[in-house]
């Protein structure tokens, strides 16, 4: 004679109607595009990290500049949440010293003009229900530049890199703003050199310190030991060469620079790097010519 067993039956019966019920809730979920995509980009500026969170509408034949975005009013520079920009280091914008932070990117639109503010509360949808003065870390005016081609969507991007700085562009329709970004790559770059060089270096610690110093014109003296003393520890690397003939020519050692540009062209030959070669061999004619 079989027995029941009630907790069998319900565990039959909990398993049945999970087998109905899942499919039809995964197919329940609707899923279209939305009008205004979030983007999100990091850049590197220097050694400091930027982050731009936003959302991209589009102008779908409508009229933006004036009328679907006032001139005169607070505007949240996007759609949905509030644009959020983050800065690992503190920078300056236009000239204005901003801590490292995440801030709300807010603008008050002109026709000729943009205020751009960087609000402290980050976490708005859309424009704060209370405007509040005291949250704005720093504001900036800048130019409009009028667009000869209309951007359909709206965008942010950063431009114009260098190890010190870069631009932060708002663009949307026939405008476009740009804001310059300073960042402390100088104070960073030296620290680290002190710091490493101070320990154990490798060839490519003195390379790099090297390299830095010539790309930014400081002390090129200390660029030449450095530099020396990578190519004594690692003689195999065409490219530390080319960079201690570059660092001699500028110090007006031509002769020497002319030996380092030989010896990076032998390494590049020998690695089959074309570049290095056609750098070297035109390095090497023009100071030939001045020697």
């Amino acid at each position: 004679m079989k027995t029941s067993n009630p907790l069998a039956l319900f565990n039959n019966i909990f398993l049945s109607a999970l087998f109905f019920l899942t499919p039809f809730s995964i197919l329940s979920q609707v899923k279209t595009p939305q009008p205004s995509p979030a983007s999100k980009i990091i850049q590197t500026v220097g050694l400091t990290e930027i982050t731009v969170e936003f959302s991209r509408p589009s102008m779908k034949g409508r009229e933006i500049m004036g009328e679907l975005v006032p001139y005169g009013k607070i505007w949240r520079t996007g759609a949905n949440e509030n644009t959020k920009i983050s800065f690992s280091d503190p920078v300056k914008l236009n000239g204005k010293s901003l801590d490292k932070g995440s801030y709300a990117i807010y603008t008050r639109p002109g026709e000729d003009m943009w205020e751009v503010f960087f609000y402290k509360k980050s976490d708005n949808w859309g424009t704060p229900r209370k405007w509040e003065a005291s949250e704005i870390a720093v504001a900036v005016e800048v130019p409009v530049t009028k667009l000869s081609n209309a951007v359909e969507t709206f965008s942010i991007w950063i431009s114009n890199l260098s190890n010190n700085g870069a631009k932060l562009n708002i663009a949307w329709e026939n405008t476009r703003i740009s804001v310059n970004v300073e960042v402390p790559t100088v104070d960073k770059a030296t620290a680290s050199i002190n710091e490493v060089l101070k320990k154990n270096p490798k060839a490519r610690d003195y390379y790099n310190a090297a390299r830095y110093y010539l790309e930014e014109n400081q002390d090129l003296n200390l660029a030449k030991k450095w530099i020396t003393k990578a190519v004594e520890m690692e003689d195999n690397h065409y490219w530390m060469f080319r960079y201690q003939a570059l660092i001699l020519a500028d110090l007006g050692e031509i002769k020497n620079a002319i030996q380092a540009a030989q010896k990076s062209l032998e390494l590049a030959e020998e690695n089959g790097n074309n570049d290095y070669v056609r750098m070297n061999n035109k390095s090497i004619a023009e100071w030939s010519a001045m020697n």
